[in-house]
């Protein structure tokens, strides 16, 4: 009896080990990228570069990432550093991430008042995941389009969005540093 009990309490964790390992193995990209996501949960800041209108550049933002609902869902909310919080009179796009079945998606809370949805795709190194427009809840003719996530090291992100207003595109860059 003592031997039986020795035997699997030496080859259980062998076993869940094994399972993991072989678990991770066989993520898809969908999941591979929602993993990538989720280890940016966190407080970040940086300075926004917006090519397409100098006046907004400059500005340094406060990203909080925060990993929700048991790991299936991620929510990313933008403010300007410093500012208050007070979503009626400080811009506070609310973005949310999560696997739908084989697809990660996007769905974009925007202070457009819509709801723009993307899907996510990872790149072969692992180190970006980039959106693609897929549709919208609400007006299009304002709406953010397209993003792209960089994961530089544990510390350093950065973060691409593209909005539309009207046909034009205007390209937002954001250099990220974590805060905790």
């Amino acid at each position: 009896m003592k031997s039986r009990i020795a035997i699997s309490v030496v080859f259980v964790p062998i076993a869940a080990t094994a399972f993991a390992a072989d678990a991770a193995a066989t993520q898809s990209d969908a999941q591979k990228s929602f993993t990538a996501l989720k280890s940016l949960a966190g407080e970040w800041e940086g300075p926004v570069t917006v090519a397409d209108a100098p006046e907004m550049s400059g500005a340094k933002m406060h990203l909080s990432l925060r990993v929700i609902s048991r790991g299936n869902a991620l929510v990313h909310e933008f403010q300007e550093a410093g500012t208050p919080l007070d979503a009626t009179k400080y811009d506070h796009p609310v973005t949310m991430l999560y696997l739908d079945g084989d697809q990660l998606t996007l769905v974009h809370y925007c202070d457009a008042g819509n709801r723009p949805r993307m899907i996510g795709k990872i790149s072969p190194d692992g180190k970006t995941v980039e959106f693609e427009f897929k549709d919208i809840s609400g007006n299009p003719e304002y709406h953010m389009h397209h993003s792209v996530f960089t994961l530089i090291d544990a510390n350093h992100h950065t973060e691409d969005w593209t909005f539309m207003m009207k046909d034009k595109p205007i390209h937002a860059h954001f250099d990220l540093q974590r805060k905790n």
